[in-house]
């Protein structure tokens, strides 16, 4: 249900939103009954919900987070207090929509986008689960993306660049007021900092550089995730009617927090290969995570790549210099895969991603790529996604007192 108008669209068929606001309008879900914080970017949007929503959690909230694309399933899309939603759950989500889009007129010129379909789907699961917030992940955009349905109370803007141009915009300042769009009247905004162009366009927007969160630097992550985590912290903080966690609390929920596919770190099941697994898709990004990998191993056996053209592969490609290389083409219709690539990479699809093969790279190895990459990668060596935080009622043991 998900997928199937956005598998038949059209060439040159885009997604329609007016459509997906007539869906919110028959699921009643427009005005949702929880405060909305919504992260827009173009990177580092899943770790700044994530920070976010540990924060809200840790001071007492229920939250309902969701998150695009997802990690290894669509399951983890949809959370509460980090928690993925069952399978049960999602398909009696999917049931609801599916009975909203029947009373819809037929598709005429656009179509539901699935990031789209799993953002109602996650509302109208805040509403049933009674979240006392909800955090958004905007898919791809702003004012063009389906988050924008939802007028947030807060609105956390992590590093523009330039992404999706000719699409979101030609300029990273064009881009940067497309996301911006997402704010309404009475939003509040806040920033990661930013290049001068987008700073200019963002004026007005609270900046929250380094040390912004107040928190110690043993609760965040290393490397470029930090921004990211910090403008979630400090965004949280600004949502309607929230108290500052106590500080036991607060160190107990941050503490327990991972990010599968940002940095993290795993081991090949039944190999002594181990992975340094991280969403990079720029030449910044790919450094960082290179220097995070040989700060923990000293040296780098090789790299598994997976960058579409509308990434920044020459960037990548300058990187990775010498070091050995796997780049990985997925079999999705709309992503392409023809940027030239240096002649002693080896090019394979990702089928020939298994627990095997990796084992045959040798015992450090570096995944790299787009989400829906490192996601494959997570679900070929059964990395656990289930929960992104743990809260002190989830620690509590089963049938104890309040």
């Amino acid at each position: 249900m998900f997928f199937r108008e956005w598998e038949r669209r059209a060439p040159g068929e885009s997604r329609d939103i007016g459509r997906a606001r007539a869906l919110a309008g028959a699921l009643g879900v427009l005005a949702p009954d929880a405060p909305v914080l919504t992260v827009v970017g173009s990177k580092g949007k899943g770790t700044a919900a994530t920070y976010a929503s540990a924060f809200l959690a840790a001071a007492g909230l229920r939250v309902c987070t969701v998150t695009s694309p997802g990690l290894r399933t669509d399951r983890d899309r949809i959370r509460i207090n980090g928690q993925a939603v069952s399978e049960e759950e999602l398909a009696i989500l999917a049931a609801a929509l599916e009975e909203g889009i029947g009373t819809l007129p037929p598709p005429s010129d656009g179509y539901l986008s699935p990031s789209g379909l799993f953002l109602l789907a996650g509302v109208l699961h805040a509403g049933r689960a009674s979240a006392d917030a909800l955090v958004l992940e905007a898919g791809m955009g702003g004012r063009s993306d389906e988050v924008a349905l939802f007028p947030p109370d807060v609105a956390a803007i992590t590093p523009v660049f330039l992404e999706h141009a000719g699409v979101l915009g030609d300029t990273e300042a064009e881009i940067a007021q497309e996301k911006f769009g997402v704010a309404g009247p009475g939003t509040i905004v806040l920033s990661a900092p930013q290049s001068a162009p987008v700073t200019e366009v963002l004026r007005g927007a609270d900046v929250v550089g380094p040390g912004g969160a107040a928190l110690p630097d043993d609760l965040l992550p290393a490397g470029l995730g930090r921004a990211a985590a910090e403008l979630g912290v400090a965004a949280a903080r600004r949502m309607p009617g929230v108290t500052e966690p106590p500080a036991e609390a607060l160190r107990e929920v941050l503490a327990s927090i991972v990010l599968p596919g940002r940095t993290s770190r795993h081991d090949v099941p039944g190999s002594a290969t181990r992975l340094l697994i991280d969403s990079a898709i720029d030449r910044t990004g790919v450094a960082a995570a290179l220097a995070a990998a040989r700060k923990t191993w000293g040296t780098i056996d090789h790299a598994v790549v997976c960058l579409p053209d509308h990434k920044d592969v020459d960037g990548a490609i300058a990187e990775l210099g010498a070091l050995p290389v796997t780049f990985i083409r997925l079999p999705l219709p709309h992503l392409r895969f023809t940027r030239p690539l240096p002649p002693g990479w080896d090019v394979v699809g990702s089928s020939a991603i298994t627990p095997e093969s990796l084992a045959t790279l040798g015992h450090r190895v570096v995944v790299l790529g787009t989400g829906y990459f490192t996601g494959h990668v997570l679900d070929v060596i059964d990395a656990d996604t289930e929960r992104l935080f743990v809260t002190s009622a989830a620690r509590r043991p089963s049938g104890s007192g309040a």
